[in-house]
């Protein structure tokens, strides 16, 4: 079996003993730390949104697995309560579909997924929507951000305008195991890297494109969000190794974009002070305070942390996050995902419409799920993941732009958490042969209809947006233009629009 999830030491005595230094830097600051802390933190988050899942992890006991098909389970279904068509087309003329698939090198796992074709094309790319957290749900994303649908009040779905499936064939897993409709029988299934993470979502591919051939040539584009700054790299450079490698179905991967993600946590950890000083979040002696006592605490627990995602990693999870802690207790009740509003109480979202859709008999007796809950965010999955949180995923990111993969990174600039300077500065400092052109590349306006959405950056096979009026997830705040984004992107005209741009800037 591939990897089991470790037994964690829940304090950082091992850490500090090793490094006396750094235990002299963070002990008056530094939390009480270990599994409860991570729970605290894991379950505030999940309220924030105003979740609550009915189970913290989906690991079912006492299936009986030899009963169950091992190949892909699925079936086009149909969602209650929708209301209309979209542009006369019904949803039976769609193919909407949602299933299991018995996930190969696992214990006994099961990774769920809805695929909805595009509604122009069926040539249209196949992109998967990869969701953070890490521990959340794709069905946030799916009815929140950039899916086909929305939920009403009253629990009927709408059409969504701007859905991704309108310019490709959408595809959403429910990852890591545990997370959403996902489930295993066995606790050893629960990931907790990277490793771990991509090999499954790789299998996941194999018996995607295997049940569904028309789709294998497909250009293929893998996106998300947030914690996704992690899975998002490590899923591109899996499936060029298994192309590489003649490994099973070849996937046509074309780009990967990351959205408000965590990738470099050495570089964006280091950027939240300046990024909450220009937003005014907090003032100069703060900032100079964070920086003396805070800041290199946390560059030292990083460089012991490495790239390997050993318990050094965990301990610097810990360490670093006193930096956000602190910036958020000087900031008061802003919303840390769009530091233009308010988080009233332990209250930042409201998505609880989605556990009520989803708990729905009708809902699920449409998708086939039987009695597996619905997870909505597991805080199993976030502890597991401690140990991966602080690895750095840039530096696979090269290779991949070296064989012309192209990259998209793009953030919201009011978003706090995994804000557009952190992003910005790693993007410009990861080391490829186009850095020095990239770097002296020109800004130029993201322009969608008659308004300016954001700043551009681009060069190859890499592009850096920076969108405008939009907090931790752009396709929610500005879906517009997000759909434009992926558009243009994924047809290979992103970067094009902006060179034209700065060709005329240049000329006047």
């Amino acid at each position: 079996m591939r990897n089991s999830i470790p037994i964690y030491v829940p304090s950082l005595l091992l850490v500090l003993f090793f490094s006396p230094s750094l235990s002299s830097l963070i002990s008056r600051d530094l939390p009480l730390v270990g599994s409860d802390y991570s729970s605290v933190l894991a379950t505030k988050l999940i309220r924030e949104l105003n979740l609550f899942p009915k189970e913290d992890v989906n690991v079912v006991h006492g299936r009986n697995y030899s009963l169950e098909p091992k190949r892909i389970v699925e079936k086009r279904f149909r969602f209650p309560n929708l209301v209309g068509s979209e542009s006369g087309v019904s949803v039976e003329d769609l193919g909407h579909h949602a299933g299991y698939y018995k996930i190969e090198h696992s214990y006994a796992a099961r990774m769920f997924y809805f695929f909805f074709e595009s509604r122009n094309s069926k040539k249209d790319p196949v992109v998967i929507w990869l969701t953070g957290g890490p521990g959340c749900s794709s069905e946030l994303a799916m009815f929140y951000e950039n899916g086909p649908f929305r939920i009403a009040d009253n629990m009927s779905l709408l059409w969504n305008e701007y859905g991704w499936d309108k310019v490709s064939n959408l595809l959403y897993v429910d990852q890591p195991i545990g997370t959403g409709f996902s489930y295993s029988a066995d606790r050893h299934d629960i990931r907790h890297d990277e490793d771990g993470v991509s090999n499954d979502l790789y299998d996941f591919l194999q018996a995607f494109f295997a049940e569904h051939p028309e789709y294998a040539e497909n250009d293929f584009y893998i996106t998300g969000e947030s914690y996704a700054g992690h899975y998002i790299p490590a899923l591109a450079a899996r499936v060029h190794r298994g192309n590489k490698a003649n490994e099973g179905i070849h996937i046509n991967l074309k780009g990967f974009a990351i959205g408000n993600g965590l990738t470099d946590p050495a570089i964006q950890y280091k950027a939240y002070t300046d990024y909450a000083l220009d937003m005014g979040i907090i003032q100069k002696a703060d900032y100079e305070h964070i920086n003396k006592l805070k800041v290199p605490a946390c560059e030292m627990a990083i460089k012991l942390c490495g790239t390997d995602g050993t318990i050094t990693c965990m301990a610097s999870y810990f360490v670093c996050n006193t930096i956000f802690s602190t910036i958020m207790e000087h900031a008061g009740d802003i919303n840390y995902y769009d530091i233009r509003k308010k988080c009233e109480g332990n209250l930042c979202y409201d998505f609880s419409n989605l556990e009520k859709f989803m708990n729905q008999q009708s809902v699920r007796d449409a998708l086939g799920v039987g009695d597996i809950d619905f997870v909505s965010c597991s805080t199993t999955v976030y502890q597991a993941m401690l140990v991966d949180w602080m690895r750095n995923l840039e530096v696979g990111i090269p290779a991949l732009l070296e064989d012309g993969i192209s990259l998209l990174i793009y953030a919201g600039e009011y978003d706090l958490i995994c804000n557009w300077l952190g992003n910005s500065r790693w993007v410009h400092a990861m080391e490829w042969s186009g850095q020095k052109e990239f770097v002296a590349s020109a800004e130029v306006p993201f322009v969608v209809g008659d308004s300016e959405a954001g700043l551009l950056k681009s060069h190859g096979p890499l592009s850096f947006l920076k969108v405008h009026d939009a907090g931790h997830m752009v396709p929610m705040d500005q879906p517009k233009a997000a759909l434009e984004m992926l558009n243009k992107w994924t047809q290979g005209s992103l970067s094009e629009v902006g060179g034209d741009q700065e060709k005329l800037v240049a000329d006047m």
